[in-house]
């Protein structure tokens, strides 16, 4: 399992909160880190996501995640899979991913 050159993150120092904020702001961006808050990686395949958006539509969100520096995308041979920073993001900004999973509507 490895980090992709082809998916570059930045680095935890330089992610900003109003990056986060801004990347958390769509409704399945939001959705998709409160599915990876378990901390495991999860596989990019559009099917498994359930969401009624195109797989071009959710890698963009992905790519956004990445990009503000909520997730990673790992990369083993040909299988992509997406995990969250939680460990980093906790340390970052203490409490934020909790705040963002128990804000969560009850189903």
């Amino acid at each position: 399992m490895t980090m992709s050159l082809d998916y570059p993150a930045p680095d935890i120092t330089d992610v900003q909160l109003v990056d986060v904020l801004g990347a958390l702001a769509d409704p399945i961006r939001l959705q998709i880190v409160r599915v990876l808050a378990d901390g495991e990686p999860h596989s990019k395949s559009a099917p498994d996501w359930g969401f009624d958006v195109h797989k071009s539509t959710l890698s963009h969100h992905f790519k956004a995640l990445r990009e503000a520096g909520v997730t990673l995308t790992i990369v083993n041979g040909r299988t992509h899979a997406i995990q969250l920073r939680r460990a980093e993001l906790d340390e970052r900004f203490p409490g934020l991913v909790d705040a963002l999973v128990a804000s969560a509507p009850s189903a």
